[in-house]
This record gives structure tokens, C-alpha cells and sequence, in this order.
């Protein structure tokens, strides 16, 4: 049975009072708790109040693949035999989900209760805004506090050309902290450290983005396998290959994730939303309240694309990611994707009547 004492070990894995609370009825069937920080092939490795126990997934396998064994997860797990079991995992109260290429469109949660999802993006190769807001929106979705580090700052020799592109990422990402860090001449890793101290976090990016490197140097310690990219396009081969949950020396604890060639929307508009606040804020004063912001008169987001306020490349981007969560959402949803060509067929019949409009009444011969 856990208790008071015994429990402050899970405290640096970001065990809290209201953890306690919400596992008081598991502990009362004599089972113990426990953080997932790792896991592989339908087993884990959970720490509990005696240590790192490796235990199997057998009773929690759910039909939905966003209910799977997640790092980050908090667990109930079996006080003692061999093997020991996962019996039921606590509500998530944050989780980072993408979706997966599979035709099914399933999602797929790549952390779960983490406080702050930390992108990574390699000044190594040329900066791509469109990916950092792609992330930035998948952060926001998933309720935890985005933050964009640029690694590998020690490669930008000169001050003005690093500030610039901190700007630039600054812009695309209203709201969310940019830090140029370098591992290798220790830039910026303290401050990032002290930003991570409190809660846990999660290391999202391409392979070769440096975040093996940034964990080791976080952590303090060769945790973390790193492997040489290549020269030719910045990119590398996975060298984290699980999703791995390391405690921090200055508090907090950190999941590093195996790099992501993909980084789909998974339900995330709400994400969208948040990571192009701008957007939104001019949309509120649209003369049509389901304005979108293409053809439609009186439409205040096109007014500051044409007065310069508002970045066209913003704009094509907030689009894109708009239109690409809808397609991934009515792939799974009969009536959404009805509803959806509806719509399509408005608007074609509306940018119809614009250019009509414009172009004046017939005149008969």
C-alpha cells in the first residue's frame, strides 16, 4: 500500500495532490502507483514508490488507439507478482496527439499529461516557418504550453542574422516563447532549463532537429543515443526510437520522442485557432460572422492582407491547416463530409456571383 512517504518518490516525476486524490480509490484495492516512462511491445517500464517496475499492458488494451499505454500516463499497477500488470490508467489531463498516415485516419498520442511541448528546429537547415506553426497549432490542441527552441544557435556566427530569424519564428508564433539554445557552447540551456523546471515536458521535431543532443544537456548526462546528420539537408536517422521520460536535475521531468517525419492534425482546430490568434482577432470583425476570409466582402482579414498588418504567407498557412483538419475530420464522419460539400458548393457558387458582379450586367447584342 503507498503512502505519504513512499509517494514522494514519484514527486520528481510530477506526482501531485490532485494525482493523490484521483488514485485514493486504486489504493484502496492494495494497488500502487506509477508513471510510464517508457514503453515497447505491449509492455512498460512504470516508476512506482519501490522503483522502476517493468509491467505488462494486457489489461488496458482499448479498441480506440487514443486510450493506448502512453509515456507520461499514470498507471495503477499490481503491488507485487511476476509479471506485474497495468490494471487502469488515471484520466489524462493533457495529451499531445497527432494523426497517423494509416488509411483509417486513427490518432495517435505521442505524450500524455505533459505541461509544455518544447519544439525543436535546427538552425542547421533553412528555417521553415509553415512547420513550426504546424507544430505550434499541435501544441496548443493538446493543452500544454508551446515552446520553440532553436537549436544548434552556435552554427549562426553572426548576432543580427540570430535575432532576425528569432523574430521571424516570434511572428509565426504569437504568444509562444523562441529560445536560441546550443547544446554544444551550453547557450540558452539554463534558461530553458528553469522555463522546464516546473512539470513535465515533451521534446517534439524532425530527426536531426537535436534533440537527443538537448536532453543529454538538459538531463546533464549521455542519456540519450545522438548521431551525426547529414550534411546535405540537415536531416538524421532516429536516434530515439521510444519515448523515453527522464527526470530534470532542476526540477521537472522531460519526455524526448523519436523525431517525426509527419506531424498530422489530429481534431485541432481549436489548436488552429490559438497558434493564428491574429487571424481570429481580425475575423471578429468580418461583416459575416462565418466569413472565410476568401471572396466574401467587408471581410477584415483580407483588409489587413492588403494593408499589410497581416502576412499573406499567414494567411495561406492558416488556410492550409484549416482545410486540413476538416478533410482528416470527414474522412471518419458521413455527415461532416456532407456537410462539407455543402459548403465547398457555396462558395463556388458565391466566388461565381463575386466575379459576375465585377464584371457587370451582360449587355445583349
Amino acid at each position: 500500500m503507498s503512502n505519504a512517504f513512499s509517494d514522494a518518490a514519484l514527486v520528481p516525476y510530477g506526482w501531485d495532490d490532485r494525482w493523490a486524490a484521483e488514485f485514493g480509490p486504486y489504493a484502496r484495492q492494495g494497488l500502487v502507483p506509477g508513471r510510464v516512462v517508457r514503453v515497447d511491445r505491449g509492455r512498460c517500464d512504470v516508476v512506482t514508490p519501490e522503483g522502476t517496475v517493468r509491467a505488462d499492458t494486457e489489461f488496458v488494451v482499448p479498441r480506440d488507439p487514443m486510450k493506448v499505454v502512453c509515456t507520461g500516463d499514470w498507471a495503477a499497477v499490481d503491488a507485487a507478482g511476476e509479471p506485474r500488470y497495468v490494471r487502469t490508467l488515471l484520466p489524462r489531463r493533457t495529451e499531445v496527439a497527432r494523426s497517423t498516415s494509416s488509411k483509417r485516419s486513427d490518432g495517435q498520442v505521442l505524450a500524455a499529461n505533459v505541461d509544455h511541448a518544447v519544439i525543436a528546429v535546427s538552425l542547421a537547415a533553412e528555417l521553415d516557418l509553415g512547420r513550426v506553426e504546424r507544430f505550434v497549432a499541435l501544441a496548443w490542441e493538446s493543452g500544454a504550453q508551446p515552446v520553440v527552441v532553436l537549436t544548434k544557435a552556435d552554427l549562426v556566427d553572426d548576432p543580427a542574422a540570430l535575432a532576425h530569424l528569432v523574430a521571424d519564428v516570434e511572428t509565426s508564433a504569437p504568444g509562444v516563447r523562441v529560445l536560441a539554445v546550443s547544446a554544444t557552447t551550453g547557450q540558452g540551456v539554463e534558461v530553458l532549463g528553469a522555463v522546464l523546471a516546473a512539470g513535465t515536458s515533451v521534446l517534439l521535431g524532425q530527426s536531426g532537429a537535436g534533440k537527443s543532443t538537448l536532453a543529454n544537456a538538459l538531463v546533464g548526462a549521455d542519456v540519450q543515443d545522438v548521431r551525426a546528420i547529414r550534411d546535405s539537408d540537415g536531416k538524421g536517422r532516429h536516434t530515439t526510437t521510444t519515448r523515453n521520460l527522464l527526470p530534470l536535475p532542476s526540477g521537472g521531468a522531460l519526455i524526448d520522442t523519436p523525431g517525426l517525419r509527419g506531424v498530422g492534425l489530429w481534431d485541432a482546430e481549436g489548436g488552429v485557432s490559438q497558434a493564428f490568434a491574429e487571424i481570429e482577432a481580425y475575423a471578429g470583425d468580418c461583416r459575416f460572422h462565418d466569413c472565410a476570409h476568401e471572396t466574401e466582402p467587408g471581410c477584415a482579414v483580407l483588409a489587413a492582407v492588403e494593408d499589410g498588418s497581416l502576412p499573406p504567407r499567414r494567411l495561406d498557412s492558416y488556410r492550409k491547416l484549416l482545410r486540413e483538419n476538416a478533410y482528416l475530420a470527414a474522412r471518419t464522419d458521413a455527415r461532416l463530409r456532407s456537410e462539407m460539400r455543402r459548403e465547398w458548393k457555396q462558395r463556388q457558387a458565391l466566388g461565381r456571383h463575386m466575379v459576375e458582379r465585377k464584371r457587370g450586367p451582360r449587355r445583349e447584342l
